[in-house]
């Protein structure tokens, strides 16, 4: 397979794409001109307008189709591999028991405005996603969910009244980095009120989240669509138990 590509549309290696976007623009001629001038000044040459449609008095949303000319070089695409091994429920119990020798606790939450539950509960809810019980389910994972716009003081006071292992922290509310700033704001809190070393894992969740972004962010470990509690167990099993028993190890070997 070619190391270069470009999109496809009606035939192999047409280039064709289709965007939507909002224009600040009430829907007149003058509205659908402006959206075309757009598109070309993308690279969509030529672009057609397949759909306009007014969003209340002052604003239109467009959808166009259209062919471009730029190639994906996939030598330059990179990705972020899973670096730890897919355990079953049983597997992770059995590896919580057995090394925790008590259960794992995992404090969960939508913080700042957002209000958007679907992504937490589908991780942490016994009913799950994908076909996957979520964390509940797990008999040696006990979850303490908080929901929906809970501030991040009073996420940290949780965290520490129920002497957390992990963090898990999810945001679906992107406008103006909303998330962002957040899970920034989220991090710092944590550092700052619980001794160097001492902080529970933290991981966030959401569909806007750059992949390995999350030292940036001062988290541990950042999940995106698509994820299945199955992951984030197995993610919690190697950070909190399986690396944390090597570093332990290491560390007397250097004594």
């Amino acid at each position: 397979m070619s190391d270069l590509v470009r999109p496809y549309g009606d035939t192999t290696g047409d280039g064709m794409v289709q965007v939507s976007f909002t224009l600040p623009l009430p829907h007149d001629k003058r509205a659908e001109g402006a959206a075309l001038q757009l598109a070309k000044k993308m690279g969509m040459d030529p672009a057609l307008l397949v759909h306009a449609k007014a969003m209340g008095p002052d604003f239109t949303f467009f959808v166009v189709y259209g062919s471009v000319t730029h190639l994906v070089d996939l030598r330059e695409v990179t990705v972020v591999e899973r670096e730890y091994p897919l355990l079953t429920a049983k597997e992770v119990n059995a590896a919580v028991k057995r090394r925790l020798r008590r259960k794992l606790v995992v404090v969960g939450a939508c913080i700042g405005t957002d209000a958007h539950t679907v992504g937490i509960d589908a991780i942490l809810n016994i009913k799950g996603f994908a076909g996957e019980k979520g964390l509940e389910y797990y008999r040696e994972i006990r979850v303490v969910n908080l929901g929906a716009q809970v501030l991040v003081p009073d996420l940290v006071e949780r965290a520490r009244a129920e002497r957390a292992d992990a963090v898990l922290v999810s945001q679906v509310v992107t406008q103006k980095d909303a998330h962002v700033h957040n899970t920034t704001a989220m991090s710092a809190a944590f550092r700052e009120a619980y001794p160097a070393g001492q902080v529970p894992l933290l991981v966030v969740g959401g569909p806007r989240f750059e992949e390995g972004s999350a030292s940036a962010l001062g988290v541990d470990r950042i999940f995106g669509r698509g994820t299945t509690p199955g992951e984030v167990a197995s993610y919690l099993v190697d950070a909190l138990i399986t690396r944390r028993e090597a570093g332990s190890r290491a560390d007397r070997r250097s004594a």
